[in-house]
């Protein structure tokens, strides 16, 4: 499944994603906020991250203003990799060397077509696996070796 949440910075932008994931007929479950009236993102990072962890094969958008803080706190949880992308090509990156589960997008500076790119991308695009795959298990520190 795929899950979608913003914060009020990123209503808009998630918005007209929707929109756009309901053309292609493509399923998910939008997780809020519901307008673009000032919320904490903390809450809707951790209401999609719980979702996303439950199965191996769901996967998550974020947006808030920077998506950094998006970032962060998606990435707390030891069973998501979130990625802040900026176009295209950071996207299909981080899928194939990072395998993220996550895509973070920043709602301010976003333009609606390179959102619709990256969400296209991140859907579609495989994990390489191999070096990147054991690079993705070192992130544990306890596993990197010297």
């Amino acid at each position: 499944m795929l899950y979608l949440a913003s914060d009020h910075a990123g209503f808009q932008l998630k918005t007209k994603i929707i929109e756009y994931l309901k053309r292609k007929g493509i399923d998910f479950n939008d997780l809020g906020t519901n307008s673009n009236e000032r919320t904490d993102f903390p809450k809707y990072a951790k209401l999609l991250t719980d979702a996303v962890a439950q199965n191996e094969s769901n996967r998550g958008i974020l947006i808030c203003g920077t998506g950094i803080g998006m970032s962060i706190a998606a990435n707390r949880n030891p069973k998501i990799r979130a990625g802040l992308c900026k176009n295209k090509k950071t996207a299909n990156l981080a899928r194939q060397h990072n395998n993220i589960n996550v895509l973070v997008l920043a709602g301010r500076g976003t333009r609606f077509n390179s959102a619709k790119n990256m969400v296209d991308v991140f859907l579609t695009t495989e994990a390489l696996g191999g070096v990147y795959a054991e690079r993705m298990a070192a992130i544990d520190l306890k596993n990197i070796k010297d």
